[in-house]
């Protein structure tokens, strides 16, 4: 007689009880919900996936001619279109999961109530679905800096790039993570949702996206360094463009914060996914 197997579904009271075992036991539903956003995504589009390299660049372009061209802001020698590509391109990476990851449990609560998986299975195929656009517009924009570098000395990549996937790495990490505290906090408070956009775009113009990190005031530079992000953009750009500086120290600091905010939003969502369905 065949063995069958049996699973045990049951409540579980603990703070933190993350079973990566079972996440990659589902690996297989992740893949299809990758699959699934890669569908749903561009259809019914004229372009379709070409909007994932048409949308970098067009934002790309309105930043080189508000900022570089009316404003003037200085970017520390670099060509102008290449230096708001490299930053525009990671920072789209991040608030792309962050914004995604955010509405986790408003926009799965239907097939949340209806079959069990683990939860985290749809921020986790959302920064994979990301992941993969990041890394199309990664290739129009090392396309650009292997022209830029031919045509401008001034360009040149340097071993910090050795750096550059766990930079990315932490990118996503940092997005899910605050997007898991915000889709923990939005399942009960739906309004909080609408600050979200507001939330972001005010963090990209305290992060160096337009303007370079020698602009900032020295008094400030210490303060605005703690931000996160700050230093994965400019040690990004360093690695591809050759300016600004990779502090480490500062970048180190911001990987301890990265790993406090993953580590609380796995503990907040492991806590409000056993009964946000009463309040969704």
């Amino acid at each position: 007689m065949d063995s069958e197997r049996i699973t045990y579904i049951q409540a579980n009271n603990k703070w933190f009880n993350i079973k990566f075992k079972e996440l990659w036991y589902y690996r297989d539903l992740i893949f299809l919900f990758v699959k699934r956003n890669i569908t749903t995504s561009y259809k019914q589009t004229i372009l379709g996936p070409l909007w994932i390299v048409i949308n970098p660049l067009l934002s790309t372009t309105v930043f080189t001619v508000i900022f570089g061209v009316i404003a003037g802001i200085s970017t520390d020698g670099m060509p102008q279109f290449l230096f708001y590509m490299s930053g525009n391109v990671l920072w789209g990476f991040f608030s792309n999961c962050l914004n995604k990851c955010s509405t986790t449990f408003l926009s799965n609560a239907r097939i949340f109530g209806k079959v069990y998986f683990p939860r985290l299975v749809t921020p986790v195929s959302e920064s994979i679905y990301n992941f993969i656009n990041y890394m199309i517009q990664m290739i129009v924009f090392i396309g650009l800096v292997i022209y830029y570098s031919i045509t401008n000395p001034a360009v040149h990549v340097n071993m910090t790039l050795c750096f550059v996937p766990l930079m990315v790495l932490q990118t996503a990490l940092l997005g899910m993570g605050i997007g898991l505290i915000i889709s923990s906090i939005t399942a009960k408070y739906r309004d909080l949702n609408i600050l979200i956009g507001f939330g972001v775009s005010l963090w990209m113009y305290i992060t160096p996206i337009v303007y370079p990190v020698s602009r900032i005031p020295g008094g400030l530079r210490k303060i605005f360094m703690l931000n996160p992000m700050a230093p994965i953009v400019e040690s990004y750009r360093h690695a591809f463009l050759g300016c600004g500086n990779f502090e480490w120290e500062y970048w180190l600091v911001s990987l301890g914060v990265t790993a406090v905010i993953v580590f609380a939003g796995l503990l907040v969502f492991n806590k409000v996914e056993k009964n946000f369905i009463d309040t969704v």
